[in-house]
């Protein structure tokens, strides 16, 4: 009898001490997610970095790596060979484009609801229609995106157009220039170098695109639905926080891109703040990273007008979901 007690309580002391031990270690270990970025560290970054800074997605039983994107890098290839869960799309345009070549991509949250794309103009223009005529230094991927939107509204033609190098010389150079631009960036670069210009937001001119997608694989979205959808919801939280106070945010920034100043991370999230990049209009009441049908739809309708998709390859119901970003609603 006392062989037997003594051993139960040294089976309850053992099982005790694993129970211990798991809530010591937050019970379950963190699971591993990686997200890619499309471009080199940047405060339109920020809310990602935020929210590994801040301990906010640890919160959500997650251990995320954000990894850095860049000119060379493709990261729907890098994303389709399995090597980042979910990549941040420039466009919910780009990511229709990639289901078009045969990608099955799902967009399930666009953080920035007015797409950043400036066309900056030298203070002689002021108005879209002023650019007729003027020099346009438009890069080639914007040929299959908002220059063509950007045509059809505005009678500006492919014959105005030169090959935008992601340098602002021949614009500062040439007075009856035109460039296409970030409105966190080149206007700011530009600025620096003491030439006067107006700075156009496409998004303000009505076009319709979302920007700083989350897109996954539908396969990882089937598999990991859990991660998935807390990231989705700790993303958001990243975004409220970085708006907040962005310190913790940029020190990782920095680390990743040690060639971002503070100054110019100070003023890209003032522009971000100021334009309501992230939180106007319909992320108001439905909260950061919402996405609407009739804006999907709109998307869809425009890369089908352009030829740009074929829409017996594209089903717009498969190409975004709505519930994850809905489930997450942070209001900004």
């Amino acid at each position: 009898m006392k062989l037997h007690h003594f051993l139960s309580s040294r089976i309850a002391l053992a099982v005790g001490a694993t129970v211990l031990g798991l809530a010591a270690t937050g019970a379950h270990a963190q699971e591993k997610f990686t997200y890619m970025t499309n471009w080199y560290a940047q405060a339109e970054h920020g809310g990602f970095y935020q929210a590994v800074a801040t301990g906010i997605y640890k919160k959500y039983g997650l251990d995320v790596t954000v990894k850095m994107g860049g000119p060379q890098v493709n990261i729907l290839q890098i994303m389709g060979a399995g090597q980042a869960d979910c990549i941040m799309g420039s466009s919910d345009l780009q990511m229709m484009r990639a289901r078009d070549n045969g990608l099955p991509v799902v967009t399930l949250a666009a953080i920035f609801q007015k797409d950043p794309q400036v066309l900056i103009a030298h203070e002689d223009v002021k108005s879209m229609e002023d650019m007729k005529g003027k020099d346009i230094f438009i890069a080639a991927s914007a040929q299959q995106g908002y220059w063509a939107w950007v045509k059809s509204k505005f009678g500006l033609t492919d014959a105005q157009t030169k090959p935008y190098t992601f340098n602002i010389q021949p614009f500062l150079a040439n007075k009856n220039a035109v460039q296409q631009g970030y409105l966190t960036s080149e206007p700011y670069a530009i600025q620096k170098a003491g030439a006067k210009t107006n700075v156009f937001l496409l998004a303000d001119q009505g076009y319709p695109s979302y920007a700083t997608t989350i897109s996954c694989m539908e396969k990882t979205v089937a598999d990991r639905t859990k991660a998935v959808s807390d990231f989705v919801k700790a993303s958001a939280e990243g975004w409220k926080s970085y708006l907040a106070n962005p310190a913790p945010g940029n020190e990782l920034i920095k680390k990743d891109n040690p060639n971002m100043t503070d100054d110019q991370l100070a003023h890209s999230v003032a522009k971000l703040k100021e334009m309501g990049i992230v939180g106007s209009g319909d992320a108001a009441k439905g909260g950061i990273g919402i996405m609407t049908e009739a804006r999907m739809k709109a998307n869809y309708d425009f890369l089908v007008s352009q030829k740009f998709i074929d829409p017996a390859k594209v089903d717009i119901a498969k190409a975004y979901r709505l519930d994850f970003i809905k489930d997450a609603k942070v209001l900004p």
